[in-house]
């Protein structure tokens, strides 16, 4: 018999060990709460929402995740994760620009695979410090750099390179998952974007630019940023 403090545990410990679909891990806990996420939205992830879905009780999931900041911690990681598989699928690309644009593009693909889970790219961001990000994260900042390097930049123009690598990369698939549509089931442009309550008088060109800002702009559009980008760092390097 477990008596005591291993009492309490023991349930805990059980649970943990298998749910109704079969034996946790850690990377079952985050994919169950990615397709959690894709399906209902970030406001609907909590331990409780998670554990029904995982058929256990929410404290079970403590072990693979310590809190509610880890669980999103968690998720950021699992996007990191899907990215170092796509990347891995197809192979390096040939030179350090073309895998930087390669890089980019299977950013774009998950993200917009994933775009529920995009504002945590940049939130988590601002509040976890770089030593304490998930190891997929740091994996792909070490990619970056490392190519970056290879261009031959010295660290101030690599450091500076990075920043504007990604904040061109996310800042752009951000702008991609705007929401432009004010009515889905409206057919007319222009009342299926609700360009009337844009007051013309104060407004006129953002009205008229607004059909054309409502269309995504794709990877070409990515891609042409990033050439341009890389362009203003190598030109002298």
């Amino acid at each position: 018999m477990v008596k005591g403090r291993e009492a309490d545990e023991a349930p805990a410990r059980r649970a943990g060990d298998r749910g109704r679909y079969g034996r946790l891990s850690r990377e079952r806990v985050l994919a169950s709460a990615l397709d959690l996420v894709d399906r209902d939205g970030l406001s609907a992830l909590s331990m409780r929402r998670l554990g029904a879905e995982l058929g256990v009780e929410a404290m079970a999931l403590y072990r693979y995740a310590s809190s509610k900041d880890a669980l999103l911690d968690g998720l950021v990681e699992a996007l990191y994760l899907e990215l170092e598989e796509l990347l891995a699928a197809h192979g390096p690309a040939s030179g350090w620009r073309a895998e930087l644009d390669r890089i980019a593009a299977a950013t774009y693909d998950v993200c917009l695979a994933h775009p529920q889970v995009v504002p945590l790219l940049s939130t988590r961001m601002l509040a976890v410090p770089l030593a304490r990000r998930p190891l997929a994260t740091l994996r792909h900042h070490e990619r970056v750099v490392g190519l970056l390097q290879e261009a031959g930049l010295g660290a101030d123009r690599t450091a500076a390179a990075f920043r504007a690598f990604t904040g061109w990369v996310l800042g752009y698939v951000s702008v991609e998952l705007q929401a432009m549509v004010d009515n889905p089931e409206e057919p007319e442009p222009a009342f299926r974007l609700g360009l009337h309550h844009m007051p013309p008088q104060e407004l006129p060109r953002l009205r008229e630019l607004a059909p054309a800002l409502a269309e995504r702009g794709g990877p070409e559009g990515l891609a042409s940023g990033l050439d341009a980008l890389l362009e203003r760092f190598t030109r002298s390097a």
